[in-house]
């Protein structure tokens, strides 16, 4: 099942209750609660979180930050046709980040600040290992 923040009734990965006490952490570092996400329980499990804000040099693009158990954090804009969205740059480091480090990134790229973050996919671990996801994401982060 895909693109739902509510627990499937069927198959659900088994990180995603995990995922999703993260994604209420960090959703609330940027202000915004869970309803902005989406989760895809396919592996690579993923997220979505739409922003209520534009970016400067795109201000007709819809914002959105994208999760991923391979490569973490990233930011994108939406196309106007529907296809996929743009990657603009990845946070990289690691795949679950203290809350106040996303939201950081998120200011970054509200200021152009390219010293945070790459411009270039980051491949932090393989997609499979789901109990390992897990604790990941349970983790007590260190605000950095």
């Amino acid at each position: 099942m895909t693109a739902s923040i509510e627990l499937p009734t069927g198959y659900q990965h088994p990180a995603v209750p995990a995922l999703l006490g993260y994604l209420r952490d960090v959703t609330a570092g940027l202000g915004i609660g869970l309803e902005s996400c989406t989760v895809d329980h396919d592996r690579p499990v993923s997220a979505y979180v739409a922003l209520d804000t534009r970016l400067p040099h795109y201000p007709d693009r819809d914002v959105a930050l994208l999760w991923d158990e391979e490569r973490g954090w990233s930011a994108a804009i939406e196309t106007h046709s529907g296809e996929d969205l743009i990657v603009l740059r990845y946070l990289g480091g690691t795949i679950a980040p203290p809350p106040r480090r996303v939201a950081r990134f998120v200011g970054a790229l509200h200021e152009d600040d390219h010293t945070v973050g790459h411009p270039d996919p980051v491949t932090l671990r393989t997609a499979g290992d789901a109990d390992e996801l897990a604790a990941l994401l349970r983790r007590p982060v260190v605000a950095r």
